[in-house]
């Protein structure tokens, strides 16, 4: 056997240093093609020198990916150097060429990954990537089939990897030379020692107090380019450090948000209140409804429709030749419409239980419904208030109910009944055709919820969940689309692949009309005059292929809209107040309930004692002096809502950790 000599170590350090630049390019590569996909209209105000110093920044962080990866071969080559009279050439060769392919195959998944992440969220990875596996995953698959090209992809996957394997068997395992000189104890331990603090410093990425990874500055004024100097797989790593911490409620936001060992000042933040009991935080937290003699006799139905990804700035596109609203329309354009709304958090779920739990999202968490909480009853819970004023209360979704563990978490959130689409199908007789994949068309939604309102011998609260507007974005055979003109300003602010956009923009346009329809069919009959309908939306997902001029103040906007029968309509609403899911309930809680009781985070967006501030978890505030993002408000206004959703955030906590401890108790 051929013994190993420091020389041929050597020469393979420098094959693996070759190897990692060549894969430093390959992550540039990555990087540039993100960049040249998703390029905002907004860009252009940007300096030149920003966006290379976005690229710079990158690539120092890709770098440190990298630094990570090589530290086992530095490990490999100091041991090899201890043991070279017992380890053959090829054995090592072996060894870090099966290391360094496996690394990069591996990172390359992830960038790829993050690349479709980003291609539909606008972000990259975050936890709820993980919603592949705790989603649908059948549907998911069947999306994938028929909105891409999966033959094309793969095959371009294959040739990656092919070309990935050869070049690192290539430049590894070519054969070693003879040496041509000797490094003495000196030489060999001081070029170990460099290459030791070499891969420390690549790691670290900068010599001030923290890492480089540790604190991911921002480069520009711009979102966008921010977003660029990312790295896909810190971001992958951060994802699943919150995902396994969100599953035990590990995070303590009570600190993180500043407020540990003094939570009752987040308390009186939010409630505005100058004192509140320490020993009962929780019912600091009560606020009544005004005294309506005229509603206690008429208890309207209330119906909340949650529409599927409806995001408001696709709407300012509006107009004869692009017709997304369609029926829908003239309700907007009759009714209340708050326009300063945003979702809580930018998933279905974690959009859902906020709204329904009276509370505000808390960045980086699973859902409670599947978490540590799933068993848990918030009293919070916006269906207790309806069904204690005796309303007949229902949870409905068009799809199935073990989605997402929906149905057994909100059947213990106040809720009488928990229907989906197995109900819905037996009761309206549907075939087959009459389904998507995620569901049934939300036609049928809308028809079932008719028919319940109108078989009701007691007042109802409906909260209901569509599920168009939904890969695959597959209309109902019988729907006939209007022609939707994509104008040369819209395209603009449009990227990824059009022919999908304008796939996508015609369901919108369905799951639109569908609710409008809905709302014909309630006005135009006796329900008008005692039935209350909101319209709002979990969230903007059409943001992964739209591109804003202003990001904070666009990205996250969703419709609050408010039908109210003429006979409880107040003669004015602001509809210009700031707020988010939080406030819904205790809007609607005012507008509706005589002399109640609730609690709730947000509070009623007609109170105008109160600050009212948008919050998403995604770090997005908006107040009445405009939008910013947290931790950087540019006013006083924009400061006070910077602290409320600090508040906010720490009292969420607060009721969620209350409850394991009683359990505890």
């Amino acid at each position: 056997m051929k013994h190993l000599t420091f020389e041929q170590i050597v020469t393979l350090v420098k094959r693996t240093l070759l190897l990692q630049l060549l894969f430093l390019l390959v992550m540039t590569i990555f990087r540039a093609a993100l960049f040249i996909s998703f390029t905002p209209t907004s860009l252009s105000d940007v300096p030149m020198n920003e966006i290379v110093a976005a690229f710079w920044f990158g690539m120092r962080l890709d770098l440190s990916i990298l630094g990570f990866a090589y530290v086992l071969p530095v490990l490999l080559f100091i041991a090899a150097a201890f043991l070279k009279n017992r380890i053959a050439p090829i054995w090592l060769q072996r060894a870090l060429f099966g290391y360094f392919f496996v690394v990069y195959l591996l990172v390359s998944l992830i960038l790829a990954a993050d690349y479709a992440y980003f291609s539909y969220f606008g972000e990259h990875i975050t936890l709820w990537i993980f919603g592949i596996f705790d989603d649908d995953t059948a549907a998911l698959l069947k999306i994938a089939q028929k909105n891409y090209n999966l033959p094309l992809i793969f095959a371009m996957a294959l040739g990656y990897t092919a070309s990935l394997y050869l070049t690192v068997r290539q430049i590894i395992c070519r054969p070693l030379l003879p040496a041509k000189k000797s490094h003495g104890i000196v030489g060999q331990s001081t070029l170990l020692f460099i290459l030791l603090v070499a891969t420390f410093l690549a790691i670290r990425g900068s010599l001030g107090i923290f890492p480089i990874f540790h604190w991911t500055k921002d480069i520009s004024g711009n979102h966008f380019v921010n977003l660029i100097s990312r790295n896909g797989v810190f971001a992958m790593a951060k994802a699943i450090e919150q995902y396994k911490k969100s599953q035990n409620a590990d995070q303590d936001f009570i600190e993180a948000m500043g407020f540990a060992g003094h939570i009752e000042d987040a308390f009186k933040i939010v409630t505005g209140k100058k004192e509140v009991d320490p020993s009962d935080l929780l019912a600091s937290l009560k606020e009544t409804t005004p005294k309506n003699p005229l509603l206690e006799k008429l208890k309207p139905h209330v119906v909340v429709i949650m529409v599927e990804s409806f995001g408001l700035p696709i709407t300012k596109y509006q107009s004869e030749s692009f017709d997304i609203l369609r029926s829908l329309k003239k309700h907007f354009d009759e009714d209340t419409l708050f326009t300063h709304f945003i979702s809580a958090a930018n998933g279905t779920i974690v959009s859902m239980e906020p709204m329904l739990l009276n509370l505000t999202a808390r960045p980086g968490t699973i859902p409670y419904g599947q978490s540590i909480y799933q068993n848990s009853s918030f009293p919070t819970a916006a269906a207790k208030v309806y069904r204690k004023s005796g309303y007949e209360t229902t949870f409905m979704y068009g799809g199935d109910l073990s989605w997402r563990n929906v149905g057994s978490f909100f059947s213990k959130q106040g809720f009488d009944s928990i229907e989906g689409k197995a109900k819905i199908a037996s009761t309206l007789h549907l075939k087959r055709e009459d389904f998507h994949d995620w569901g049934v068309y939300d036609q049928f939604l809308y028809e079932y919820i008719l028919l319940k309102l109108k078989r009701a011998t007691q007042p109802q609260f409906i909260y209901a969940m569509t599920t168009n507007n939904h890969p695959p974005y597959e209309l109902y055979k019988g729907y006939k689309p209007k022609p939707l003109k994509i104008s040369p300003e819209l395209k603009k602010h449009l990227r990824g692949d059009i022919e999908l956009i304008r796939k996508r923009l015609y369901d919108y346009q369905y799951a639109l009309d569908m609710a409008g329809k809905f709302l014909d069919a309630i006005k135009n009959g006796e329900l008008a005059q005692n039935t209350v309908v909101v319209i709002t939306a979990d969230n903007n997902t059409i943001e992964g292929v739209m591109s804003y001029d202003n990001f904070a103040e666009e990205s996250k906007k969703i419709p609050f809209y408010l039908y109210l029968p003429p006979a409880i309509r107040p003669e004015k609403i602001d509809t210009s107040v700031p707020g988010s899911h939080k406030d819904l309930m205790a809007t609607l809680y005012g507008l509706t309930l005589s002399d109640t009781d609730y609690l709730s985070v947000g509070s009623s967006l007609l109170d105008d004692t109160r600050l009212h501030c948008g919050l998403n978890e995604s770090g997005i505030v908006i107040s009445k002096a405009g939008a910013f993002f947290a931790g950087k408000p540019q006013n006083d206004a924009q400061s006070a809502c910077d602290r409320y959703r600090r508040a906010a955030i720490a009292v969420t906590d607060y009721i969620a950790k209350s409850l394991l401890k009683k359990r505890q108790d």
